[in-house]
Protein backbone atom coordinates (compact mmCIF):
# COMPACT_ATOMS: atom_id res chain seq x y z
CA UNK A 1 0.00 0.00 0.00
CA UNK A 2 1.13 3.37 -0.91
CA UNK A 3 2.16 6.04 2.01
CA UNK A 4 0.08 8.73 2.80
CA UNK A 5 1.26 11.88 1.94
CA UNK A 6 -1.14 14.47 3.30
CA UNK A 7 -3.11 14.37 6.02
CA UNK A 8 -6.66 13.44 5.44
CA UNK A 9 -5.99 11.64 2.23
CA UNK A 10 -6.54 8.01 4.20
CA UNK A 11 -7.52 6.73 7.57
CA UNK A 12 -7.26 3.44 9.02
CA UNK A 13 -9.93 1.77 11.46
CA UNK A 14 -9.55 -1.32 13.84
CA UNK A 15 -11.17 -3.23 16.69
CA UNK A 16 -9.38 -3.77 20.03
CA UNK A 17 -10.97 -5.76 22.71
CA UNK A 18 -10.32 -6.76 26.34
CA UNK A 19 -11.73 -7.58 29.35
CA UNK A 20 -12.80 -5.94 32.61
CA UNK A 21 -13.31 -9.52 33.95
CA UNK A 22 -13.69 -13.09 33.18
CA UNK A 23 -17.04 -11.95 31.37
CA UNK A 24 -17.18 -8.05 31.16
CA UNK A 25 -16.09 -7.75 27.49
CA UNK A 26 -15.46 -4.17 25.81
CA UNK A 27 -14.77 -2.73 22.48
CA UNK A 28 -12.66 -0.29 21.43
CA UNK A 29 -13.07 1.34 17.41
CA UNK A 30 -9.94 3.42 16.60
CA UNK A 31 -9.32 5.82 13.59
CA UNK A 32 -6.18 6.87 12.99
CA UNK A 33 -4.66 9.72 9.96
CA UNK A 34 -2.36 7.77 8.39
CA UNK A 35 -0.32 10.84 7.30
CA UNK A 36 -0.03 12.63 10.55
CA UNK A 37 -0.47 9.48 12.47
CA UNK A 38 -3.42 11.27 14.79
CA UNK A 39 -5.89 9.44 16.51
CA UNK A 40 -8.94 10.51 15.59
CA UNK A 41 -11.31 8.71 17.46
CA UNK A 42 -11.33 6.00 20.21
CA UNK A 43 -15.00 5.06 21.04
CA UNK A 44 -15.36 2.15 23.41
CA UNK A 45 -18.45 0.27 24.12
CA UNK A 46 -19.52 -3.20 25.32
CA UNK A 47 -21.00 -3.94 21.79
CA UNK A 48 -20.22 -1.76 18.45
CA UNK A 49 -22.66 -2.27 15.45
CA UNK A 50 -22.13 -1.27 12.09
CA UNK A 51 -25.13 1.36 12.33
CA UNK A 52 -22.68 2.38 15.09
CA UNK A 53 -19.36 2.45 13.26
CA UNK A 54 -21.19 4.78 10.41
CA UNK A 55 -22.94 7.56 12.83
CA UNK A 56 -19.36 7.93 14.36
CA UNK A 57 -17.37 7.90 11.09
CA UNK A 58 -20.14 10.75 9.63
CA UNK A 59 -19.18 13.04 12.95
CA UNK A 60 -15.56 12.63 11.96
CA UNK A 61 -16.06 13.84 8.20
CA UNK A 62 -17.94 16.75 10.07
CA UNK A 63 -14.81 17.53 11.83
CA UNK A 64 -11.79 16.77 9.52
CA UNK A 65 -13.43 16.11 6.05
CA UNK A 66 -13.79 13.52 4.33
CA UNK A 67 -10.93 11.50 3.01
CA UNK A 68 -9.73 10.27 -0.04
CA UNK A 69 -9.64 6.68 1.17
CA UNK A 70 -10.81 4.37 4.18
CA UNK A 71 -8.59 1.04 4.77
CA UNK A 72 -9.27 -1.59 7.35
CA UNK A 73 -9.99 -5.24 8.01
CA UNK A 74 -12.83 -7.25 6.64
CA UNK A 75 -14.65 -7.36 10.35
CA UNK A 76 -18.70 -7.39 10.27
CA UNK A 77 -18.74 -3.93 11.55
CA UNK A 78 -17.37 -2.67 8.49
CA UNK A 79 -19.03 -5.36 5.87
CA UNK A 80 -22.55 -4.08 7.27
CA UNK A 81 -25.55 -2.49 5.28
CA UNK A 82 -24.84 0.60 7.52
CA UNK A 83 -20.91 1.00 6.35
CA UNK A 84 -22.04 0.61 2.40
Amino acid sequence: MPEALWPGERWSLDFLSDTFRASHRFRILAVNDDCSRENLCLMADTSISGARVAQELDALVRLYGKPASIVSDNGTEFTSRAIL
